[in-house]
């Protein structure tokens, strides 16, 4: 009795550290607390921590860095052309660990289970570009680790909004079903449909306050993806002094392709391009249409470039 209440005493008097962010209300941080401790107990309680150890002294693990997004802004590209790097090691397709429940309810360990063997030299990578759009993703990614470093690479807003019509178009053609042209989600009763899913999710202002909450700026990487189209190594450059990686890439690994008019991949001798599916035209809008988007954007832009203390050539 007298053990239980001098431990009784001890939290009383014992000071509590407050985390310099997130800031978040008690209730919201409790909650956190205990699905990160579900998560723990779950990985706790599976027994293929060996199946993550390979005889050779790689192992899977928790990525070092993650790229975020967005999506259409060029993050297979940022990925196979960092994948150029030795100390790299690449999860091959997206996770979607915190941003579908499903996904997210199996726990870290099923996480680690879905990342490559690397080796301890080796920084693992993962990319899913939905998570910098999923407002409960920023405060799962910290209760894992609050120090992860971030890859955020973004596009001119427009031009996002009509590759990402593109991609969903293709999608329906290759499955022989009809789709509406971008006129018909662009325009709702004579004006520009700002309720277009497309449009919200080059809004990344919005996007960015809610990472910002979670995470300081400068451990997130933005990768100017217009530039990285247009001229990599100098992108691919920054990205490594990001990491904190030896300078491995280099000008002679990037040949542009005329034939599908952007950049390839030369590494050890081989060359490799991205799939077919990559840098597809965009359908014809008419020019006032365009205007009409480019001056939606003008305003969020402008308070996405004051956020992080950085412009970017968009329209």
């Amino acid at each position: 009795m007298a053990a239980f209440l001098l431990g009784a005493v001890l939290l009383i008097v014992q000071p509590q550290v407050v985390p310099s962010r997130p800031a978040i209300n008690s209730k919201a941080e409790t909650s956190s607390q205990s699905v990160q401790r579900e998560l723990l107990k779950k990985t706790s309680q599976k027994n293929d921590f060996k199946e993550n150890i390979h005889s050779n002294g790689s192992c899977r693990q928790l990525p070092h860095t993650i790229i975020i997004g967005v999506r259409k802004g060029g993050t297979r590209a940022l990925l196979e052309m960092l994948s150029l790097h030795p100390d790299i090691a690449a999860a091959e397709s997206e996770v979607h660990f915190f941003d579908w429940e499903d996904h997210y309810r199996n726990g870290l360990q099923w996480y680690i289970n879905q990342m490559p063997f690397s080796y301890p030299h080796q920084i693992t990578v993962e990319k899913t570009p939905a998570y910098f759009t999923s407002p409960k993703v920023p405060e799962r990614v910290y209760n894992m680790n609050r120090s992860i470093r971030l890859l955020l690479i973004l596009r001119d807003p427009s031009e996002r909004v009509l590759s990402d019509y593109t991609q969903v178009f293709y999608n329906h053609m290759q499955k022989h079903k009809p789709y509406p042209s971008i006129e018909q989600f662009l325009i709702k009763d004579g004006e520009l449909n700002v309720g277009y899913k497309a449009i919200n999710r080059s809004l990344y202002y919005i996007h960015m306050q809610n990472w910002l909450k979670y995470f300081p700026l400068d451990h997130i990487h933005i990768v100017d993806g217009d530039k990285l189209i247009k001229d990599p190594f100098p992108e691919i450059e920054k990205v490594e002094r990001f990491l904190m990686l030896s300078p491995q890439i280099n000008a002679s690994n990037f040949y542009f392709n005329k034939t599908k008019g952007f950049y390839c991949l030369r590494d050890s001798g081989r060359e490799r391009c991205l799939h077919e599916s990559k840098g597809r035209a965009h359908p014809q809008v008419d020019t006032r249409l365009l205007e009409k988007l480019h001056e939606y954007f003008h305003e969020p832009n402008k308070k996405f470039f004051e956020l992080v203390g950085r412009t970017f050539d968009w329209h």
